[in-house]
C-alpha cells in the first residue's frame, strides 16, 4: 500500500455515525430491550457483549434500521454508507453461486476490485469456490468482503467469529482493527468472545435487556454487574489493555505503526484497507 497516511477522526469529539437514545423494543408483550443508549463515532470500535437472549442482535438490527423501536430514537448520519455482516447467511445447497458471483451481486465492481477485496480480507483463494463449499471462517470473510464493497463509513458485525477456532478469531479481530484504522470507519460488533473483545475494542457495552455497564474494557471487566453476569474468574483470566491508536494490525495480528504504512487506491479509485 502506497500514498499518504489516513486522516483519523478523534472518536471522543466526532459526531456519532449512529446513535440510539432510550431505545426499548418489545415483541408480543415481551420487553427485549429497555432504555438502551449507544453511539458509534468515526474510527471508534464498539462491542456489545451479553449472555444469549440478552437482546444483542435486536439492538444491532435496530441501529441498522431493520427494526423500529417501540420507544426511543435511532439516528444515523446523512448519506451514511453501511456495511453489514449478519450472524449467518442461508444459501440453498442447489444454488450454483461462487464467492466471486456472490460479491458481484452485492455492489458494482470490476473483476480486479472483487479480487482485491477478497485479498484484503485474506480470502483470495475462495473466489471461484461455491459458497456451499466454504468453511464457516471463509464464509464470514466472504460476507466481510461483501460489506467492504460498499466502502462503509459504519461497519456492523453480528457474531462474526462464531464458527472460528481461537486462532481464526484472533486473525479476524486483527483484520477488523486494520480495516477500522485505514478506513477510519466506525465499527459496531456483537460478540461472545470476551477475551478477544477486551483486547481489541475501544468501548464495551454490556447488555442484558438493559445496559448493565459500559465504558473502556478494563473498567467494564471490573464492574459488579459484569462480574455478576460472567463471574469473577472470567475477569481474572482476561488480559485487558487500553487500546492505542498509534498502530494498526496485520491479518496475523502484528502491530504496525500508523505513520509507517499507507493506503492506495484500486482500479476504481476506492480506498483499500
Amino acid at each position: 500500500m502506497t500514498g499518504e497516511s489516513p486522516v483519523r477522526s478523534d472518536p471522543a469529539i466526532a459526531t456519532p455515525l449512529v446513535e440510539a437514545r432510550g431505545v426499548s423494543i418489545a415483541f408480543g408483550g415481551t420487553l427485549i430491550l429497555e432504555d438502551v443508549d449507544l453511539a458509534v463515532r468515526p474510527g471508534e470500535f464498539v462491542t456489545v457483549i451479553g449472555p444469549n437472549g440478552s437482546g444483542k442482535t435486536t439492538l444491532i438490527r435496530a441501529v441498522l434500521g431493520l427494526l423500529a423501536p417501540t420507544s426511543g430514537t435511532v439516528g444515523r448520519r446523512d448519506k451514511l454508507r453501511i456495511g453489514y455482516v449478519p450472524q449467518r447467511l442461508h444459501v440453498d445447497k442447489t444454488l450454483p453461486l461462487t464467492a466471486r458471483r456472490f460479491l458481484s451481486l452485492s455492489a458494482p465492481a470490476t473483476a480486479g476490485r472483487l479480487e482485491r477485496v477478497l485479498d484484503d480480507v485474506g480470502a483470495a483463494h475462495i473466489a471461484d469456490l461455491p459458497l456451499q463449499a466454504l468453511s464457516g471462517g471463509e464464509m464470514k470473510r466472504a460476507m466481510l468482503a461483501r460489506a467492504l464493497l460498499r466502502e462503509p463509513d459504519f461497519l456492523a458485525l453480528d457474531e462474526p467469529t462464531a464458527s472460528m477456532d481461537v486462532t481464526g478469531q484472533a486473525d479476524f479481530y486483527a483484520l477488523i482493527q486494520s480495516i477500522r484504522a485505514w478506513r477510519n470507519c466506525g465499527v459496531l460488533l456483537v460478540s461472545h468472545d470476551l477475551h478477544m473483545v477486551m483486547a481489541a475494542t475501544d468501548h464495551v457495552l454490556c447488555l442484558n435487556h438493559h445496559v448493565c455497564c459500559s465504558g473502556a474494557p478494563d473498567a467494564v471487566s471490573r464492574h459488579p454487574e459484569y462480574l455478576a453476569l460472567f463471574g469473577p474468574e472470567v475477569s481474572v483470566a482476561m488480559a485487558t489493555y487500553t487500546h492505542r491508536h498509534d498502530h494498526r494490525h496485520t491479518v496475523s495480528g502484528d502491530p504496525v505503526a500508523i505513520a509507517e504504512p499507507s493506503r492506495g487506491k484500486d482500479d476504481e479509485g476506492a480506498t483499500r484497507p
